[in-house]
């Protein structure tokens, strides 16, 4: 029941992010693999966050504020969501179905929820039935939440490598990187270092302060979420640019192996691809293809088709 319990909240904010992606569904495979990477970043995390300790543990002997805001700040956040980052990096950068801006948002968050998973079952099995109940409405949503802001601008990151700008991308890259790390510190240091404290008034100011951050960063999250999902776009050329390569755009309803009705380029249930059992011959230039644009010379698809070109 406890094992149930840790994946409840994991399980319901998994399903919002994916059907939040309404132009196309990500390949379930992809997905499931990001998932199970953002887990794995559990172990190489509590490595590294033990050595933190140690070593803070050795520089400061005794418990205080300044103590806990740096270890949330220096050594817990930028270990855990650097880790995130790196397997979003190696999974997602260069696989083709990275084609629309959302998709980086969902991406993040599966990793980030994959971590938030195991870490979740630790807590619920050392803690119990309380501490289950509260990190389902606060520590699990907000991994998801700084997963939210990791894909943002990793998706800004990969628009602007897409079209040659190179500062815009050095500073989104950087800032998918920084922001969720900044707002994860503060979102431990905050609790750390009231309970550091030891005195009864800091921590209740500090815990008033956690829920009112808390809640402010769950309400941007679901904005930003809400407004990608709708404002979602095809990445891999510029908006309203001619189509002319790297992913087909293929309109109208097909039926997946599986027997599920689509209109999309992937099943909505299982991931499958759309079969591109279409071509046509390009009216201006004669070039095969099975884009809704030429590959060559960006003519679009007309709508009766012509005859092969007489050779």
């Amino acid at each position: 029941m406890l094992f149930a319990l840790a994946l409840i909240p994991v399980i319901g904010l998994l399903l919002f992010i994916f059907f939040a992606d309404k132009k196309e569904k990500e390949p379930i495979g992809l997905l499931i693999g990001l998932f199970f990477a953002g887990l794995g970043t559990a172990i190489p995390a509590i490595i590294l966050e033990a050595l933190g300790e140690l070593i803070l543990e050795a520089v400061i002997p005794y418990e205080s504020v300044i103590k806990g805001v740096i270890l949330a700040m220096v050594i817990v956040a930028p270990v855990e969501e650097m880790g995130k980052y790196i397997v979003l990096r190696l999974i997602t950068w260069k696989n083709r179905a990275f084609d629309y801006s959302f998709d980086a948002i969902v991406y993040a968050v599966f990793a980030s929820l994959g971590f938030a998973a195991i870490e979740n079952i630790g807590y619920v099995f050392g803690n119990g039935w309380g501490v289950a109940l509260l990190r389902m409405f606060t520590a699990v949503p907000g991994h998801a939440c700084f997963g939210v802001f990791m894909g943002y601008f990793y998706s800004k990151a990969k628009y602007a490598s897409l079209s040659g700008n190179k500062a815009d991308y050095s500073k989104y890259n950087a800032l998918s990187m920084i922001c969720p790390i900044v707002i994860h510190g503060i979102y431990d240091a905050i609790v750390m270092g009231g309970t550091a404290s030891g005195y009864d008034l800091f921590i209740g100011l500090s815990l008033i302060s956690w829920i009112v951050f808390v809640i402010v960063l769950f309400v941007i999250s679901v904005i930003m979420i809400v407004h990608s999902s709708k404002n979602d776009f095809c990445i891999v050329t510029l908006p309203n640019a001619v189509q002319t390569f790297y992913r087909p755009m293929i309109i109208g309803p097909w039926n997946c192996e599986c027997g599920t009705g689509n209109y999309l380029n992937f099943c909505s249930s299982c991931g499958r691809q759309r079969p591109y059992f279409t071509s046509w011959y390009c009216p201006t230039c004669g070039t095969l293809s099975v884009f809704n644009f030429c590959s060559k010379c960006g003519c679009p698809k007309p709508m009766i088709q012509p005859q092969a070109p007489v050779q």
